[in-house]
């Protein structure tokens, strides 16, 4: 099982929807408004793991947001990862240290994925890649050390971003 957690908008669907858009099973729905995933969504990959895409937090956030996801990410023995997402063109943002403190609180690895990076400028995001990999090294305990930048529209990033699902949930033959 892995769990994609991150700020409302930031494009925990669309990920999803791009990740796994060879698994006809994998049916999200993907919405321009923030805040449009309420509940968690649980979706099997074959056989194999199961995603559980999370609300967004901050802005049109559930009520019960805290509550229920912590209390996921508490109890869920077979999380095998979870990926905190970071919208490429304004970084980490005060309301990240949320899920950031939980997963550190919680001793559960897990992974930063940079997304939208077809709308920053390679400039730009260089210095956000070198921002969160300092943030990294210096503030975080059970993070995984490699940043993955993707982007959901022209799927840069999306096949080596798979490749480590599969290689976390024991999907690789």
């Amino acid at each position: 099982m892995v769990c994609f957690i991150g700020r409302s908008n930031v494009g925990k669907s669309s990920l999803i929807k791009a990740l796994f858009s060879l698994a006809p099973e994998v049916e999200v729905r993907v919405s321009k408004k923030p805040g449009h995933t309420k509940k968690m969504n649980f979706f099997k990959v074959g056989k194999h793991f199961t995603v559980v895409d999370m609300p967004g937090y901050g802005f049109r956030a559930p009520e019960d947001f805290v509550d229920m996801v912590e209390t996921y990410l508490k109890e869920r023995r077979n999380l095998k990862r979870t990926f905190l997402l970071v919208d490429s063109v304004v970084g980490i943002q005060k309301t990240d240290n949320i899920a950031i403190e939980m997963c550190e609180e919680f001793a559960l690895p897990y992974v930063i994925v940079l997304t939208k990076i077809d709308k920053s400028s390679k400039g730009h995001l260089l210095k956000q890649v070198l921002q969160i990999q300092k943030f990294v090294n210096m503030k975080t305990q059970g993070c995984f050390p490699q940043l993955f930048p993707v982007s959901a529209v022209t799927f840069s990033g999306i096949h080596l971003l798979r490749c480590f699902i599969a290689s976390v949930t024991g999907s690789l033959d």
